[in-house]
């Protein structure tokens, strides 16, 4: 069962430094960001590096956020973050102002809670999902979706969607039989060295692309972001500044 989410509040003050220009607010501790949304004309902020940080740990992409500007209150989810290529650090974050009478779409962390008899076994526990993809009024979207590897006894068992340990008010999106885990039987060291005899893909057979946006992939102030999990009628103009 999803436990009740505490109001997350996070303050933030108006920027007036755009551009280039934000690498004077970053190196005062500073995060550059904006705040958009549906009816909702865009406003350039900026958040202390520690709070927000702290914050995103806390809610993700998905838990309700109340920023707090100059006095007046907006209740968002965090929409998009960028990265810098090196170091990691975030570097711009985009705040969707969302209607509290309105369900959205939005995809959620999954998590796994208690303990598999058949991992204890020596199975090999293999997770398939990692998000899944769900409907719910803002403020009821819960930070993850969890689910009990109890059930996991034997070697084969599987946890379907289904299996979500989830609030009345969320509405898990997708087939209600799709695997998100199972638990594989050890393999053997003959099976192993069998598997290790066997040609595979080389690394020339296979292309990773990784989606990674850097600091010199950020959108300037003319450009417009596609949400992902906000319907398409609600896009609005956001900025990204380059480092």
């Amino acid at each position: 069962m999803v436990t009740q989410q505490h109001k997350i509040e996070l303050n933030a003050q108006l920027r007036t430094v755009m551009g280039s220009k934000v690498k004077q607010i970053r190196k005062s501790g500073f995060i550059p960001a904006v705040l958009y949304g549906k009816g909702q004309d865009s406003i350039a902020i900026q958040v202390p590096n520690k709070d927000f940080n702290k914050t995103f740990r806390e809610a993700g992409e998905s838990t309700l956020i109340y920023v707090n500007i100059d006095g007046q209150t907006y209740p968002t989810i965090i929409h998009d973050i960028a990265r810098h290529p090196a170091s990691n650090d975030i570097i711009h974050a985009d705040f969707y102002k969302v209607n509290l009478s309105n369900k959205i779409k939005t995809k959620v962390p999954v998590a796994f809670i208690g303990e598999s008899q058949a991992v204890a076994d020596g199975g090999i526990f293999i997770r398939n999902v990692n998000e899944v993809e769900v409907e719910a009024l803002p403020q009821d979207l819960p930070h993850e979706i969890t689910f009990d590897m109890a059930s996991l006894v034997a070697f084969g068992d599987q946890i379907l969607l289904k299996d979500a340990k989830i609030d009345s008010k969320v509405e898990v999106i997708g087939h209600a039989d799709e695997i998100v885990a199972t638990v594989q039987a050890p393999i053997s060291e003959e099976a192993l060295a069998a598997s290790l005899e066997t040609p595979g893909e080389t690394v020339d057979d296979v292309k990773i692309v990784e989606k990674e946006k850097g600091a010199d992939e950020v959108l300037d102030e003319a450009e417009t972001p596609a949400p992902a999990a906000i319907p398409v009628t609600d896009k609005n103009p956001a900025e990204k500044e380059k480092k």
